[in-house]
Order: C-alpha cells, then sequence, then structure tokens
C-alpha cells in the first residue's frame, strides 16, 4: 500500500501535530482526573456554570481520550497505514488511507471542542486560540497535495 513511497516533510509534519495534541491532551486530561476541582490546571469550577457539568471529570475524561488517545491512535495509523478496512464505513474518501480521513476529522473536532469551550465559559484565551489554531493547522496540513498523495490506496489494497 505505497510504503515504498517517499514520505514528503509534510507528512512528518502531520505526525508532529498529531504527537502534540495526543500528548498534550492526555497530559491536561489526566490533570482534569487526577483534580476535577480545576485547580491543579488554575482553572476555577465556576468557569463550568454554563456547562452541563459539575465538575471537570467528565471534560478531563472525554479530552484524555478523544484528543489525547485518539490521536496517538490515527498517528500509528499515519505511520504504518495498516489495514483499517472495518473503518470503511466511517470514510467517505475512499481513496484514502482511513488514517487521513481521521486526521481531518480531529483537525475539525479540536476546533469544535475549542468553541464549545469558549462557549461554555464566556471566555477566551490564548490557550484557546493556540488550539483552534492546532486544529485548523492538522487540517491544513492533512488537506495538502503531498499528503494527500502519500496516503492515497494504491490498486492493490482496495478498500470500498
Amino acid at each position: 500500500m505505497g510504503q515504498l513511497k517517499k514520505r514528503p516533510g509534510t507528512v512528518i509534519i502531520l505526525y508532529v501535530l498529531q504527537a502534540f495534541l495526543g500528548i498534550g491532551a492526555i497530559g491536561g486530561g489526566g490533570m482534569l482526573l487526577v483534580d476535577p476541582s480545576g485547580e491543579m490546571m488554575g482553572m476555577p469550577v465556576s468557569v463550568l456554570e454554563r456547562s452541563p457539568f459539575d465538575s471537570f471529570m467528565i471534560p478531563g475524561l472525554l479530552l484524555l481520550l478523544i484528543f489525547g488517545v485518539l490521536p496517538l491512535v490515527v498517528l500509528y495509523g499515519l505511520v504504518k497505514k495498516p489495514d483499517w478496512q472495518r473503518f470503511a464505513g466511517l470514510n467517505p474518501f475512499k481513496g484514502l488511507h482511513p488514517a487521513w480521513t481521521f486526521s481531518l476529522y480531529l483537525g475539525f473536532g479540536q476546533i469544535i471542542w475549542i468553541l464549545v469551550q469558549t462557549y461554555m465559559m464566556n471566555a477566551v484565551s490564548a490557550v484557546h486560540v493556540f488550539y483552534t489554531c492546532l486544529g485548523l493547522l492538522i487540517q491544513a496540513v492533512t488537506l495538502l497535495p503531498a499528503v494527500q498523495k502519500y496516503f492515497m490506496l494504491d490498486g492493490s489494497a482496495e478498500r470500498s
């Protein structure tokens, strides 16, 4: 499946972006699970007034799993390009490896996560701007023609 294709530098950048998102979210989500009051991260529970949560436990768990573990699974898929035929139903881009599609989804998800967070907190900080930009950057790099070409499925690996 194109394992012999030369890996463009933009693909390496995508690896780094996914790793950064995953490792950062595992750290942040883990801290919120250890201290659901948010004090360890300097976030008072009062910022959750407009949310359905009483503590940071559920947001921490979601952060850890969706934006921590999942980007690292996607990173694995981007690097190894395993046979992910079981995910074919979630991939509308039949000519591209599902890990490429999930990278795009994570970019969208990151932006939505931050927008919902800023709405619920009724505040925007530099961290929100940074992670929104990270989501946009993941999308932009994922959509680069060289990256798309690298993750094209060859004729010997039909997945539709």
